[in-house]
């Protein structure tokens, strides 16, 4: 009895110092999003002070309303959630064809196909924006968000190895029953496999998303209007148009930001339980 009292002793304090190991580094975490929300609510002469002022006093929210104002933030919103919203359509449906043809069609030279799918992420973003410029150039579509989004209709190597590795833990009995009721492969892919494959399909979209929104170098090589700027874009901006005006900036990053957190909190359950049923077979 003593042993199984110990034991339970060492369980509970292995616990307690794992939950504060994690406490601490998400306190950690949180603190420079919590300091700019303190300086999104300070006034000018609380910005520099020191000691620093983690609460401001008193509270200034009269800066959300002129952040707002000072620059067209609800156009960038616009032009952010419209890039955003085709980039989703785009990856979802190239990548989940192209997992599908991958993992649930037998035909030769497959693998192959899909390693070199794989070998594309290899290739950082800085080594091939030089020849994209060039081909977008070329095509007239700099200072449009066609080179932001038409690329999302051919696939990336990423979401298609995260939907194959899904695909192929549906059971293939599923296929072999549809075709014996006469389903062709577009079919089964429609109304089988995609409506068993949302988990996985949420958190493509999640990702998308996540990176449609905070993307800056895209719009910066190839957004030269301004009121066609994201909100990546129209943050900086704004620092360089009110360099002095740091609670403003803090304001409106805090409006771009909260979005994500608030999507990320009613998604996270899909989105852990997509990443977690991926890659169990295969």
């Amino acid at each position: 009895m003593q042993i199984i009292g110990d034991n339970k002793k060492k369980i509970f304090f292995k616990s307690l110092f794992i939950h504060l190991v994690l406490i601490l580094v998400g306190i950690t975490f949180m603190l420079p999003f919590f300091w700019m929300i303190s300086t999104s609510l300070k006034s000018n002469e609380q910005l520099f002070v020191m000691p620093p002022k983690w609460i401001p006093t008193p509270l200034v929210w009269s800066n959300y309303p002129k952040a707002l104002t000072f620059i067209p933030f609800f156009t960038y919103l616009r032009n952010t959630l419209q890039i955003c919203f085709f980039c989703i359509i785009g990856t979802v449906l190239s990548c989940s064809i192209v997992a599908y043809g991958l993992s649930r069609i037998q035909w030769p030279g497959r693998e192959v196909v899909f390693l070199l799918a794989l070998s594309t992420l290899m290739l950082p973003y800085q080594v091939t924006m030089i020849p994209l410029f060039l081909i977008f150039k070329t095509l007239g579509w700099v200072g449009t968000y066609k080179p932001l989004i038409i690329p999302a209709f051919f696939g990336n190597g990423f979401y298609i190895f995260l939907l194959r590795q899904f695909f192929m833990t549906i059971p293939q009995e599923l296929s072999d029953a549809a075709y014996i009721d006469g389903c062709s492969e577009f079919r089964i892919y429609w109304q089988i496999i995609l409506p068993l494959s949302k988990p996985a399909l949420a958190t493509v979209a999640l990702f998308t998303f996540l990176g449609a929104w905070g993307d800056f170098l895209g719009p910066l090589i190839y957004i030269n209007e301004q009121n066609k700027f994201t909100l990546s874009l129209g943050l900086q901006l704004f620092r360089f148009a009110h360099d002095v005006e740091w609670s403003y900036l803090m304001a409106a990053s805090t409006v771009a930001t909260v979005p994500i957190i608030i999507l990320f909190f009613f998604t996270q359950r899909t989105f852990i339980q997509g990443i977690t049923l991926t890659g169990l077979k295969g």
